[in-house]
């Protein structure tokens, strides 16, 4: 495979799922962890993407400065934005979770809908604190330098004491059969307590990723109340998560 065509595969994979590891890449292209460093290495020096130990993440997915039109599948985000938005009512206790999804949810809150909403995103807050209606309270803790969210186990605490009525989470992967998995073991116990704390826990989730599995398991399929995806909720790529107990909206 020739270096442009190593590149497009990993800038597609990085604005897919806003971080990779540098093994995986190395072994859906059968070529040496030394190449796709290389390649990684050259991305970054053209800002198309931000090296990281052991991988690479998105810059749509770290910058709080970045241009909403630099992140990935904005149009079909947005629309899974506005889907998730029908379910609030003014005075709902929500948390919001990080990442490119989330934060467009956050972006889209209407100026008059009253809310206080947890969330562990350095992002999603700095986007809620322009909305005059909501009250922001944000779960603290170390904060990871690569996706702007607090992490460890002083965050998972606090978390677990809490309950909110409806969780909205991203995912790095689902599928019907094999739930919610991440490649992540930290990330997977943070999301594991977000849905421990949430009454209702709403995945949010671009078509692009269904069918999709990795390392570890953050819940069952079951375990979700709902999935939104911008798909309309009879397409029949959403056929395989009918047979669950689950809303897909």
């Amino acid at each position: 495979m020739l270096k442009e065509e190593r590149q497009r595969v990993i800038l597609n994979e990085v604005a897919l799922h806003n971080r990779v590891l540098l093994t995986d890449i190395a072994e859906s292209l059968d070529v040496s962890i030394d190449t796709v460093r290389r390649d990684v290495k050259e991305l970054d020096a053209g800002r198309k993407l931000k090296k990281v130990h052991g991988g690479a993440i998105s810059l749509g997915f770290t910058s709080e400065h970045m241009p909403n039109t630099d992140v990935y599948a904005l149009d079909e985000k947005t629309k899974i934005a506005e889907k998730a938005i029908k379910l609030l009512k003014d005075g709902a206790v929500i948390f919001i979770d990080g990442g490119t999804t989330c934060l467009e949810l956050a972006r889209v809150v209407p100026e008059e809908l009253k809310l206080t909403c947890f969330t562990l995103s350095l992002q999603v807050a700095f986007q809620l604190l322009a909305k005059p209606n909501v009250e922001v309270i944000f779960i603290g803790g170390k904060i990871s330098g690569e996706a702007q969210i607090a992490i460890g186990t002083h965050t998972i605490h606090q978390l677990s004491e809490i309950k909110v009525d409806y969780s909205f989470i991203g995912t790095g992967y689902v599928d019907s059969l094999y739930g919610l998995t991440e490649f992540d073991w930290e990330i997977v116990q943070l999301k594991k307590a977000v849905i421990k704390a949430a009454r209702k826990t709403v995945v949010l989730c671009i078509s692009e990723k269904l069918n999709s599995q990795h390392r570890y398991k953050t819940c069952d399929i079951n375990e979700i109340n709902t999935m939104i995806t911008e798909l309309d909720p009879k397409n029949n790529l959403l056929n395989l998560f009918r047979n669950h107990d689950i809303r897909l909206l």
